[in-house]
C-alpha cells in the first residue's frame, strides 16, 4: 500500500513539474531536460518530443510508455536534444547531448543511428571551429556510411568532410570530397541532398577562385530548393550566390540579393546564415569604398558569431572591421586587429593543421585500400565471368559442331539413297534417256545459223549431252570437267559448242539440267522435288527451285500442279 501511495505521489509531483516548466521553446526544453535527467520517465520524454515536433526537428512524437526501458528513452531523448540544440544554433549543448547519446546508440548496434550521431558531433564541432574533433567524428561517420553501401549516406558524410576542409582553408582537399559526393547522390531520389551538395560545391569553388563555376552551382542549388518549397534553404543558396558575384566583382548584384535575404534569415531564426550574409554585405560595400556602411554590417556579424561561439566566421567579421576602420579610426581598427590575431591563433593552430594533414593522409590511405580491394574484386569477377563465358562459348561451339556433323551425316545418307534411286532409275529408264538425249539434240539442230547439223556435229553434240548427263549423275557438273572428258581445252570446248548451239557451256549445261528436271517431273510423279533436284545435281532444294522458276516461269510444285490439271 505504501509503494502504491509513493508511486501516485511521484507521478503527481512529476506532472506538476512538467506543468510548471516554462512554455517558451528553448527554456521549456531546458527545464524538461533538467527534469528528465532526474526522472527519465516516458511522460517527460513525450513532452520533449512535442516541443521538438513543434520546432520542426521531428515529424512525429514517438509512442513511449511506462514499460519503455530507461536506456531506450535516454538514447532517443539525448540524440534528438542534440539535433534540437543544433537547429537552435546552440552548438555546445548540441555536442553535450550527442556525446551522451553516442554510447547508448553504439550499444543498440544501429549503425545508421550511430553514424547520424557522429555526423551531428562533426558538424557541431565545425560550428565551434574545433576542426580536430570535427575530423575525428567525421572520419568515423564516413567509415560507417561507406560500410552501409548507401550512396546517399556516403554523400552526406563526404559533405561534412568538405565543410571541415573549407573552414580549415584547404579548398583543394575539400574539392575532392565534394566532387565524389556529387557523383554519388541521385537528384531524383534525394533532391534536397543534391541541393545541399551543390551549395557546398559553390563554396568550394569560390574558395578556389573559380567564381563562375561557383555561381553556376549556386544557381542550380537555388533552383532545386525553390522547387522543393524550402524558402529558408533557398535564401542560404542566394547567400552563396552572392559570394560568387562578389568574387566576379559584380558587387551591386550581390548587394541587392543580400539586402533581401539578411532580414529574412533573421526573421526565421537562422542567425548563422544571417551573420555570414552580413559579412558578405560588408565585403561588397568595402570593395565599393563604402567603409562606414561596411563597418555596420561587420559589427552585426561579429555580435552574432560571438553569441554563437563561431570563431571561424567571427574572424571574417573582425578582419572586415579593422580593414574598414583603418583610415577613419586607427585606434578602433587596432583593437579589432588584436582580437583578430588572438582568435586566429586559436582557430588555425599549428596542431590543427598537422592533425588535419594526418587525417587526410589516413583517409587517403583508407580510400586507396578500399579502391584496391574493389579493383581486386572487380578483377576476380571479370575472371569468373570470362571463364563462364569461355565455357559457354565452348559448349556452344561443340553443340554447333555436333549439330552440323549430325546434319551432314543425315544429308549424306539422303544423298546416298538418292544416288541409289538415280542408279535404279538410270537402269530402268535407260532407253527413255537415250530417246531424250536424241530429242534434245534434234531440238538444237538449227544451231546458231539456222543450218542443219552434219553427222559428225550430231555425234559430237550427242557425246556432249551424254558427258553432261554422266556428270549430273555424279552430283556435280561444270564446263571444265566436260571439256576434259572430251579431250578439249575449255577454250576449244566453248568455241565448238557455241558454233553448234549458239549457247555458252554454262547456259547449255543449265538447259540440260532443266530439261532433265522437266523430264523427271513429267514421267516420275512419285519423286519429291528434293529428289528431282538431287538427280539434276542440286544438293540445295531452294537453289533448284529458283533455277527451275527462272527457266520455266513456274516453281517445280506449280509445274507439277499444272501438269496434273492438264491430264485430267
Amino acid at each position: 500500500m505504501a509503494c502504491k501511495t509513493y508511486f501516485i505521489y511521484r507521478q503527481i509531483v512529476l506532472a506538476l513539474m512538467i506543468l510548471l516548466s516554462v512554455n517558451v521553446w528553448g527554456e521549456r526544453v531546458d527545464s524538461l531536460l533538467t527534469i528528465f535527467k532526474v526522472n527519465a520517465e516516458a511522460e517527460v520524454a513525450v513532452e520533449l518530443f512535442k516541443v521538438y515536433q513543434e520546432s520542426g526537428v521531428v515529424e512525429r512524437v514517438p509512442s513511449f510508455s511506462r514499460s519503455t526501458p530507461s536506456d531506450s528513452l535516454r538514447k532517443e531523448v539525448w540524440y534528438w536534444s542534440g539535433e534540437y540544440y543544433y537547429s537552435q544554433q546552440r552548438y555546445e549543448q548540441a555536442v553535450s547531448y550527442a556525446q551522451m547519446a553516442l554510447p547508448l546508440l553504439r550499444a543498440g548496434r544501429d549503425k545508421n543511428a550511430e553514424a547520424d550521431c557522429l555526423n551531428l558531433l562533426a558538424i557541431s564541432y565545425i560550428r565551434l571551429s574545433d576542426y580536430d574533433e570535427a575530423a575525428v567524428y567525421a572520419k568515423q561517420c564516413y567509415a560507417l556510411d561507406k560500410a552501409s553501401g548507401d550512396n546517399d549516406r556516403i554523400s552526406s558524410s563526404l559533405n561534412t568532410l568538405t565543410g571541415i576542409y573549407i573552414a580549415s582553408r584547404q579548398p583543394r582537399v575539400a574539392e575532392r570530397y565534394v566532387v565524389k559526393a556529387l557523383s554519388l547522390v541521385d537528384e531524383k531520389r534525394n533532391p534536397q541532398r543534391k541541393a545541399v551538395l551543390l551549395g557546398m560545391a559553390s563554396e568550394v569553388y569560390h574558395a578556389l577562385g573559380n567564381d563562375q563555376l561557383s555561381l553556376n552551382y549556386a544557381d542550380e542549388a537555388y533552383r532545386l530548393e525553390t522547387n522543393l518549397g524550402r524558402q529558408g534553404a533557398a535564401n542560404v543558396r542566394l547567400s552563396q550566390k552572392a559570394s560568387a558575384l562578389i568574387g566576379l566583382k559584380r558587387y551591386q548584384e550581390a548587394q541587392k540579393i543580400l539586402q533581401v535575404i539578411i532580414p529574412s534569415l533573421g526573421a526565421c531564426g537562422n542567425k548563422q546564415s544571417q551573420g555570414i550574409s552580413c559579412n558578405k554585405m560588408g565585403q561588397a560595400l568595402q570593395e565599393q569604398g563604402h567603409m562606414a556602411e561596411a563597418v555596420a554590417y561587420y559589427r552585426q556579424a561579429a555580435v552574432i558569431f560571438q553569441q554563437l561561439g563561431d570563431n571561424y566566421n567571427e574572424l571574417h567579421a573582425l578582419r572586415g572591421l579593422y580593414e574598414s576602420l583603418w583610415d577613419a579610426n586607427p585606434d578602433s581598427a587596432k583593437f579589432y586587429l588584436n582580437r583578430f590575431n588572438l582568435l586566429k591563433d586559436s582557430v588555425y593552430s599549428h596542431t590543427t593543421a598537422k592533425n588535419l594533414a594526418r587525417f587526410t593522409a589516413e583517409f587517403d590511405t583508407d580510400e586507396i585500400k578500399s579502391e584496391r580491394a574493389e579493383e581486386a574484386q572487380a578483377k576476380r569477377r571479370a575472371i569468373v565471368i570470362g571463364f563462364v563465358t569461355a565455357l559457354g562459348l565452348l559448349a556452344l561451339t561443340i553443340g554447333i559442331w555436333y549439330s552440323m556433323r549430325r546434319r551432314n551425316r543425315q544429308q549424306n545418307m539422303i544423298n546416298q539413297q538418292l544416288c541409289a534411286d538415280i542408279h535404279e532409275l538410270n537402269e530402268k529408264y535407260r532407253e527413255l534417256e537415250v530417246y531424250y538425249n536424241r530429242a534434245l539434240v534434234t531440238q538444237d539442230e538449227a544451231g546458231d545459223g539456222g543450218q542443219e547439223l552434219t553427222a559428225a556435229d550430231r555425234e559430237l553434240l550427242e557425246r556432249i549431252v551424254s558427258v553432261i548427263n554422266d556428270q549430273i549423275n555424279s552430283g556435280q557438273v561444270d564446263a571444265g570437267t566436260v571439256a576434259d572428258s572430251l579431250n578439249m581445252s575449255l577454250f576449244q570446248f566453248r568455241q565448238r559448242l557455241t558454233s553448234l548451239t549458239g549457247e555458252t557451256p554454262q547456259s547449255f549445261i543449265q538447259i540440260v539440267r532443266m530439261r532433265r528436271a522437266r523430264y523427271l517431273l513429267d514421267h516420275n510423279p512419285e519423286l519429291t522435288i528434293s529428289q528431282v533436284g538431287v538427280m539434276c545435281a542440286y544438293n540445295d532444294t531452294p537453289n533448284f527451285t529458283r533455277a527451275f522458276k527462272k527457266t520455266f516461269g513456274l516453281t517445280p510444285s506449280q509445274y507439277q500442279e499444272k501438269q496434273g490439271k492438264s491430264t485430267k
